[in-house]
This record gives structure tokens, sequence and C-alpha cells, in this order.
């Protein structure tokens, strides 16, 4: 792979390795000399006019610094956000700007960060710039984050949500973005008979993440054509490269349907995959030695 970077989407939403990032990419980078923040930071630091207050029965309280005209934002929509996580006493535990990132891609409503960031999302608009509370209980819970965040504890979020991202492409319901890609990889592309090597996350609504290849240190391969293989991914992937960063969203009739997975997916959920494509048919090795 050519001098390619590995980077997360939102420190807390993998905790680890979670995609590529593109070649031409509009990372802010430059600091301010004085303040130590970055551009993007800049845009999400607190301001002393509110424009708007609410607060709702589940503790989670909203103040609006900017109140938007744009859309609303809707659940299995993709945004750019460009957000800061701290804790009570001001420890700032994730954000955007960490992986020196202007924004970052966000599904709504499939666990990508925590219950309370998913409400929160939904009583918002394009453009808006707020800050959020989250109790304990919508945040990381009785489990905390060993090390980073406390078990029970309160997170305050600064966020300004951009423009949604339109799906790349949609079939048969199958919703795919093609968030990055290396346009390097033209002979790299994945045909109906092409093996494959992917790495990601799945999860559902109401079970996020609930099965990803880097815990195992290993990515998934399988063949185009294993009659296994969940056919609205099938369809997700063909014509994708190699190194692809993407999103997908299974509606249930492309996954499990009706009759649902186990204990990890229910009668008629949706399936989130967020994945990188590491290899198609070889290819990778042929990189590694370039």
């Amino acid at each position: 792979m050519k001098n390619w970077t590995y980077i997360t989407i939102g420190l807390l939403m993998a905790a680890c390795t979670n995609g590529v990032e593109k070649a031409t990419n509009n990372t802010s980078k430059k600091k301010d000399v004085v303040s130590g923040l970055s551009e993007a930071e800049k845009l999400i630091e607190p301001k002393k006019q509110i424009a708007d207050k609410k607060s709702f029965p589940n503790g989670i309280k909203i103040q609006w610094f900017e109140k938007s005209n744009g859309e609303p934002v809707k659940e299995g929509s993709v945004y750019e956000i460009n957000f800061k996580t701290k804790l009570q006493n001001g420890e700032v535990v994730d954000g955007n700007y960490k992986l020196q990132r202007d924004m970052l891609p966000f599904l709504v409503g499939y666990g990508m960060q925590t219950p309370g960031f998913d409400l929160a999302m939904k009583e918002l608009r394009v453009g808006d710039f707020v800050e959020i509370f989250i109790p304990g209980a919508l945040a990381r819970g009785p489990k905390g984050i060993p090390g980073i965040i406390p078990p029970n504890a309160p997170n305050i979020v600064m966020l300004r949500i951009g423009k949604e991202i339109k799906p790349t492409k949609v079939i048969d319901g199958v919703k795919v973005w093609r968030l990055e890609e290396n346009p390097e990889m033209k002979d790299a592309k994945i045909g109906e008979n092409s093996n494959v090597a992917i790495h990601y996350f799945v999860g559902t609504k109401s079970n996020p993440r609930y099965d990803n290849s880097y815990q195992r240190d290993t990515p998934f391969a399988f063949g185009m054509k294993d009659h296994s293989l969940i056919p609205g991914l099938r369809k997700a992937m063909m014509n994708m490269k190699m190194y692809d960063k993407l999103y997908i969203l299974v509606p249930a009739k492309e996954a499990y349907g009706s009759r649902g997975y186990v204990d990890m997916v229910k009668p008629n959920e949706e399936l989130f995959y967020d994945i990188i494509v590491m290899d198609v048919d070889g290819k990778s090795a042929l990189q590694a030695e370039k």
C-alpha cells in the first residue's frame, strides 16, 4: 500500500482502526499559534450568546449557539459533523480534530456514538451549532470506557452539523456511501466473480456494532458468489474498489428478513456496515511489493 494512513471515524465510535484516508482529503492541519486550535476546532468553540435552549425528559439538554433553518436531520442519513466530546471536568475525550479532520461522516440512528448522541441529532437541523449535555445513562453508562470515561459520566458535546452526504448508489433499497477512495485502484474493482477481503463493523439499531473484524485482527474474506453472503452486501460491493471506505445500509429484505439472525439481529431489522475494502483478487499483495 502506498503511504496510506488508517484512521478512526471518531475515537470512541470504534476504539480501533476504521478506515482509509482519501488521497485528496480536506483535512485542516494548521494550528493557531496563540490558541493552539485548528480551524475546525475554532468552529466549535462555545459562544457567549445562546440562541435557544431545550431540555428533554430523558435528561438530555441542548443549547443552540447557532440555530439553522436547514433541513431536519433524518435517521438513516449521513451528515458531516464537526464535534468535540468533553467530560464535566473539561477533559476532551473525542473529536474529529484529534484525527486532523475538519469533518467526519456520521450515520444517524445506528449507534456510531452513544444513544444520547443519536437522540440529540434527531432534534437538530443541517447548519446547527450546539452544545449537548448527555447524562451518563445515555452516554457510556455504568461501564464507561476504562482509562478514558468513568462509569456513568455525563458527556458534553460541542457539535456543528455540516451538509448531508447523499448515497453514491441505491440498488433494491440498499444504500451505499463511498466516503473515501484511492483513484489509483481502477484495476482493483470488484466483479461478480471476485474474491474480496474487508475490515468491517456491522450492527443494527438495537444491537450496534455486534461484530467487527478488527477485534479478530483479520479481514473477513469471501467470494462474491458465496451462497452465504447477504444479498444486499453483494449488491453493495459490486464495482467498488480496493481501499474504498464505505457505509452500507441494507434493508431487512436484502439481509435476514423476518427470520432475523440468532440473538444478534431481530426480525425485519436493517443492517449497517462500516467497511474498508482491504483486497480484491489478491491485488493488495502486488501493491505491497511496489
